[in-house]
This record gives C-alpha cells, structure tokens and sequence, in this order.
C-alpha cells in the first residue's frame, strides 16, 4: 500500500510540480503527508486509489487535497458499484442465512465474506474479522475494477423429504428415532 501512496505522489509530482514543491518543501513534511494519506486510504484496494488519483488529476488544476482524494476513490468505487469496504464489512457480518439467498449490494461482497469464512465472521470481534474481510474485499474490488464479472451461488434447494416444516409430527419422531439410533444416543 506504500508502493501505491507513493505512486499517486509521484503523479501529483509531475503534475502539479509547483504546486507540490510548495505545499511540500522538506522530506520531512512529505513522509508524514503520505503516512496520513496511507492512514486515510488504507480502507481502499490499490487499483481504486490510482483511479482516483488519476481521476482527481483530470479533473483539478491544482494539487488534490485528501478530502478531494477520498472523495476520487469513492466515486470510482461507486461507478463500479462497489461499496466502502467497512460498509461491505457490515452487510457481510449481518447477512442472515443462506447467505446466497441475500439480495447483495454487489456480488464481491458476498464472496469476500464466503473468503474470509461467515463462522469467523460470526464468531470473533471486529478488530480481528476487519483486517481479513478487508483484504479479501480489496482483491474482489480490484479484480472488478478490471472488468471481471462476479455472481452470487444460487441457494442450494432443499429437497420436501429433507425439510422439517414439510414433515409430519410422526416422521420426525421416527426420523430423530433413527438418528438416535444411528449416533447410538
């Protein structure tokens, strides 16, 4: 992510040369422009945070503050469809199942939580799921910013013998008899 922050500063560099020996005069100054540039847009892949430089490139004449940056990558992420990453992380942790039955904001979301696995979603606190569900979004994003195509599983059906609901109350007595006996409870 480093690499990529010191990607769009070169860009800036050449595009804005005055502008940017003036707003960042010393070495000092400019490492810890682009340590809260990393902090500010570590939510974003790669891939979507050069397309929102070089949107905000074509789109200013002067160098691009981090709040116009910010807003660069979330018009890119939209333009694909794509949620904010924590919003995608939200969505995921709150799907009910069968999760491929969810109507999805977008496909990548669904696969980054299948990614990162629904029981660890469930079961661990946000500073621990985050990190990864992140990582495995940032994958999908970039992978669709780059054209590909994503589609949710269809639900697996469930066959009428094999649901409970459908059952009568003497075949599920008989089917937990017969699990019972299977199990040797």
């Amino acid at each position: 992510m480093a690499a990529t922050i010191n990607q769009v500063f070169a860009l800036f560099r050449l595009n804005y040369h005055n502008q940017y020996y003036a707003a960042y005069p010393d070495d000092t100054q400019l490492k810890q422009v682009k340590k809260l540039w990393l902090d500010a847009l570590s939510d974003f892949d790669p891939e979507l945070i050069l397309r929102g430089a070089k949107s905000a490139l074509e789109k200013s004449e002067y160098l691009p503050t981090l709040n116009r940056m910010l807003d660069a990558c979330r018009a890119q992420a939209a333009d694909a469809g794509l949620p904010p990453a924590h919003d995608a992380f939200v969505e995921a942790c709150s799907a009910r199942t069968p999760r491929s039955a969810q109507a999805w904001s977008h496909p990548a979301v669904y696969l980054a939580g299948r990614d990162t696995d629904w029981f660890f979603l469930s079961n661990n606190p946000e500073s621990v799921t985050w990190p990864v569900f992140r990582d495995h979004y940032a994958g999908y994003v970039g992978r669709a910013l780059r054209g590909e195509q994503f589609e949710v599983p269809r639900p697996a059906a469930i066959p009428a013998e094999a649901s409970a609901e459908r059952m009568s109350k003497e075949a599920k007595l008989s089917a937990l008899k017969q699990l019972r006996e299977d199990t040797g409870l």
